[in-house]
């Protein structure tokens, strides 16, 4: 229960109180029509501060400055559903007959609807009846994957005003730390705010997975670079959870890493332009001259990726490799990983 529910039900204790001590020193002074109406009174107060605490106010957790998309053809009975599973409203059933109450049942707007602030359920309601989509803000999509520099200039390019500089400085330590997803700003968007919000959704999304984490036995530092790793090696949970098995694997048997997303930290080439010279370079996030993983993450990795890491698939593999079409093979030696490198990459 809420410290705002306690606080509620505190103050309704102390005004029943001191309502019977009132009333049992003024009832010989009271007729029985005026003690009836007084009690009536109370009686509609109390329900009307339950209804409030447990209907009409937004829920603790009211998913703020997020986005919540209402499907075509969805029923009004599944638009309550939904409302109330994603933690904007406490009660569907209020919902709907507030709704009907608005005569709209039959013609709930649907699309996408941007939520600002926590609002309570009368203005919900009044929201999806009247299709108030509070979208006149800035689209910006942040795809997984995307790095601090990346993303700076994604912001610099949709607001004319942003200090894409401010933001480096105030981002150059959250790199893996700031959620890609699809976001609504608002025209005047600061560094700071921008940042805020990234990795306030950040931590929002680890806290859903924070029971599993703790029970895997690697740090949420070495989850994020192993997932930012993933984000870059391969395109699909599969593959990225098999991935994550063998280069889990490496690390446990003391092999090197050998992967090749890392040298966009360290020279910025790929996987097709590097060179012998280049996997020779020295340099902290160079994982074929050091073992083990990176300092730290390559890139901001979304969250099949952190869940890849998480849940790696056990194999009898230690070598991958993909082709420029994104297919991966994998090989249990070094032999046999050579003779595919040979065959689908030259």
């Amino acid at each position: 229960m809420s410290k705002v529910l306690n606080i509620l039900y505190k103050s309704l204790y102390l005004i029943c109180k001191y309502f019977l001590f009132f009333y049992k020193k003024t009832s010989a002074y009271l007729n029985y029509h005026k003690r009836k109406f007084i009690l009536i009174a109370i009686a509609l107060f109390i329900i009307a501060i339950f209804f409030y605490a447990e209907v009409v106010r937004a829920p603790s957790n009211f998913p703020i400055r997020e986005t919540v998309t209402i499907k075509e053809g969805a029923s009004l009975y599944e638009v309550a559903e939904q409302m109330k599973n994603k933690n904007i409203i406490r009660s569907s059933f209020w919902f709907r007959n507030l709704i009907i109450l608005l005569n709209r049942e039959n013609s709930v707007l649907f699309g996408d609807y941007f939520l600002e602030r926590s609002e309570n359920i009368f203005n919900m309601a009044f929201k999806i009846s009247n299709g108030d989509f509070n979208l006149n803000l800035i689209k910006v999509i942040i795809n997984e994957g995307a790095t601090v520099n990346e993303i700076a200039k994604i912001f610099e390019e949709k607001f004319d005003l942003f200090d894409g500089k401010e933001f480096l400085n105030i981002a150059g330590d959250k790199e893996g730390y700031l959620f890609p997803d699809t976001y609504f700003f608002p025209s005047n968007l600061k560094a700071k705010e921008a940042v805020k919000i990234l990795n306030d959704t950040f931590t929002k999304k680890i806290t859903e997975i924070d029971a599993e984490i703790k029970t895997f036995e690697k740090s949420l530092d070495e989850i994020i670079i192993m997932a930012s790793i993933l984000e870059k090696e391969a395109r699909t949970m599969e593959t990225r959870k098999i991935i994550a098995g063998i280069l889990w694997k490496r690390i446990k048997i003391g092999m090197p890493l050998q992967v090749d997303s890392v040298f966009d930290k360290v020279n910025g080439r790929n996987s097709f332009t590097l060179t012998l010279d280049d996997l020779k370079t020295d340099h902290p996030y160079n994982t074929y001259t050091n073992k083990g993983l990176p300092p730290g993450p390559i890139s901001n990795p979304g969250l099949d990726s952190i869940l890849a890491a998480i849940r790696p698939t056990e194999s009898q593999y230690l070598y991958f490799l993909s082709d420029m079409r994104g297919n991966m093979y994998y090989s249990k030696t070094f032999d046999e990983h050579i003779r595919k490198k040979r065959l689908y990459l030259n």
